[in-house]
């Protein structure tokens, strides 16, 4: 655009120059000083503004004011462009031809404006278009989670009549062998506890919650209780801690959360194993000497579907389970793990 102008203005600087030279030679009294001015005024100059100026830079007949910049053919002066013809003839007493535009910042805006508009309509053009690939593109995918999620709902729903029937009939065994009874009972239990994280996390934000002041001590007393079986199992000790905090929350929520952490101790931990869980203040500590989690894993092990050790992962939900019910209710969450040495989750309840 400046270049434009410029050769605009260089154009119709010689052309003014040219009828100057024209007068000059068909009218030679016209170097009369009325007679210059009146031509000079009424000479056509197209839409710039112009002035001439004598071999002493002095004005003859100006629409410019305070100029002086004589030794540059093109300047640019803020919001207005200079350009500057020189004629060493002198015709009509004239050297310095000096035309003014004022309008360049305002087209500059405009063609920025119009940039800017062109733009948002391509990005916005684009979006459109992407949306709909995106849809069409990914609907094959959308139909097969679909259809996945539909699989798990359902066989996860299944799954809860064999597990209560299986825990029914293991309470009323008799005449059996005690320690054959302790494992299948422990079995059972472990996946009563997996049951219900899977159905936690498919009822996601759709369950109802129901908010009460719950004793933290009472929900792991009675958690460490039910997977106790399990616990024996592994011959593992629990080491209890417990002091007084109540916490406002729902209890399923609650449940799960205690489950999760004692479910991933109980499983990561050697046999023989210690397990330390303490209450303190606004504190619950989780804590044991297995196998730990390597420090390259720690910062994706709360997403979904990330295992620390394959070889005794579940599903990869339980702590994102764990997340989530910490963010919802403004839990902080510190985990400190090494290898062969164990993991400590430490969570911190609002006040």
């Amino acid at each position: 655009m400046k270049n434009s102008m410029m050769y605009e203005m260089m154009y119709q600087g010689r052309k003014i120059s040219s009828q100057i030279i024209m007068r000059a030679m068909h009218n030679p009294r016209s170097d009369q000083n009325s007679t210059k001015y009146d031509f000079l005024k009424t000479l056509n100059h197209c839409r710039f503004k112009v002035g001439y100026y004598d071999k002493y830079k002095r004005v003859i007949y100006s629409e410019i004011e305070n100029f002086d910049k004589f030794d540059q053919s093109f300047t640019i002066n803020k919001t207005s462009c200079y350009s500057v013809l020189e004629d060493p003839s002198n015709h009509l007493g004239v050297r310095y031809i000096v035309l003014k535009e004022s309008n360049l910042s305002a087209e500059m805006f405009a063609l920025r404006m119009k940039i800017v508009a062109y733009l948002i309509l391509s990005f916005i053009f684009m979006g459109i278009v992407g949306y709909f690939l995106a849809r069409l593109f990914l609907a094959p995918v959308r139909n097969k989670i679909e259809s996945l999620d539909r699989f798990i709902t359902d066989t996860t729903h299944e799954l809860n009549t064999p597990i209560s029937a299986i825990l029914m009939t293991v309470q009323t065994l008799k005449g059996c062998d005690a320690k054959k009874i302790k494992r299948l009972e422990a079995s059972a239990k472990r996946l009563s506890t997996m049951y219900g994280s899977l159905t936690y996390r498919l009822q996601g934000e759709d369950r109802k919650e129901k908010i009460e002041p719950l004793l933290l001590s009472t929900i792991v007393e009675e958690r460490v209780e039910y997977v106790r079986g399990l616990i024996d199992s592994k011959r593992l000790s629990v080491d209890l801690r417990l002091g007084k905090l109540v916490v406002d929350m729902d209890r399923e929520s609650a449940v799960r959360l205690v489950d999760n952490l004692l479910s991933n101790a109980i499983k990561y931990s050697d046999p023989n194993g210690l397990i330390e869980i303490e209450i303190s203040e606004n504190r619950l500590i989780i804590s044991d000497d297995g196998i730990g989690i390597d420090s390259s894993a720690q910062k994706d092990i709360f997403k979904r579907y990330k295992r620390a050790n394959k070889e005794r992962g579940g599903f990869g939900i339980g702590l994102d389970i764990v997340n989530s019910i910490s963010k919802r209710y403004a839990i902080k969450i510190e985990l400190t793990s090494q290898i062969d040495e164990g993991s400590r989750f430490l969570l911190i309840f609002p006040e």
